[in-house]
């Protein structure tokens, strides 16, 4: 092979591979609509047809063992998938696209009442249109009680001294009929909370008398007997009807991952996503498929 042949050889490749590339490139900015034509697979191990949640988590904020938001965000996306659930999350403020397909939105993170104008009426239009809202421990903390009592049913200040830190805090059921806190632990170790701007609908399932520990004293919370899980049903106007659960506690991992808790709070959640109460706490998967012989 003489060097005009070699050279001409590598000119013809090289043009080959620039027609190539610029064609493939060309090809997706043409193509790229048919894109959102493609239905997304369906989910292995999802319970297709089962209640849509949203996990609105934020960043680890407090020390080992404490207001771990990501820790949750990755045990209770697989408990709740387990039960049944089809489950999206993010540690962002869910999109309008995110609500649309949501049933529930659960929020774990710190002084979530802070909200842009934006985000407050994206989230008020959806408890507007009937979907429901879970939160745990401080996640209805920020700088508007009242207005976060609109949704959840309560809220508190943030700033305020209104906590116990964490103490033994002896649980009073006072809604005995209530099934979501069958079987719930009579005390745990954890923080409560007073000081709460509640709105008038709200129905208490669990209170706690404030332990005298160095905070309630301090915020003058010692021996306040105060509602720290609830229900809240409500309609806002021109809306259809809404439903939120709340839980105070939830300070410390351990009281997430507790199996007896667990039950309670799938049965707040499948509730405030008006599905039968016992949806998420009793399912029970469909046997897996047998696995194909090998050939």
């Amino acid at each position: 092979m003489t060097i005009k042949t070699i050279l001409l050889s590598g000119a013809l490749a090289l043009a080959c591979a620039a027609s190539l590339s610029f064609s493939a490139v060309a090809q997706t900015a043409k193509d790229y609509a048919r894109y959102s034509q493609w239905p997304a697979p369906r989910a292995q191990g999802q319970n297709v047809n089962g209640i849509r949640i949203f996990l609105f988590g934020g960043l680890k904020s407090h020390g080992p063992g404490a207001h771990d938001y990501p820790y949750f965000m990755d045990t209770w996306s697989k408990l709740l998938t387990a039960h049944g659930a089809v489950v999206d999350g993010a540690f962002s403020f869910p999109s309008q696209e995110q609500l649309d397909k949501s049933d529930v939105v659960i929020i774990y993170k710190g002084d979530a009442g802070y909200m842009t104008p934006e985000q407050r009426a994206r989230l008020q239009a959806y408890v507007k249109r009937g979907g429901g809202l879970v939160t745990f421990h401080d996640s209805l903390c920020g700088p508007d009680p009242a207005d976060m009592a609109t949704l959840v049913g309560a809220g508190k200040k943030h700033g305020e001294v209104n906590y116990t830190w964490t103490a033994t805090l002896d649980y009073n059921v006072v809604d005995k009929d209530n099934p979501i806190a069958a079987g719930m632990p009579a005390q745990i170790y954890d923080e409560a909370f007073y000081k709460l701007n509640f709105a008038p609908e709200v129905h208490p399932i669990l209170t706690v008398t404030m332990p005298d520990t160095p905070s309630a004293r301090r915020g003058g919370g010692v021996g306040q007997t105060i509602p720290q899980m609830w229900t809240y049903e409500h309609t806002l106007p021109g809306g259809q009807p809404a439903r939120a659960f709340v839980w105070m506690q939830g300070h410390m991992v351990d009281s997430l991952q507790d199996l007896a808790i667990q039950k309670v709070l799938l049965r707040g959640i499948a509730w405030a996503g008006k599905k039968p109460v016992s949806e998420l706490a009793d399912y029970v998967a469909s046997p897996p498929r047998a696995a194909r012989p090998e050939l």
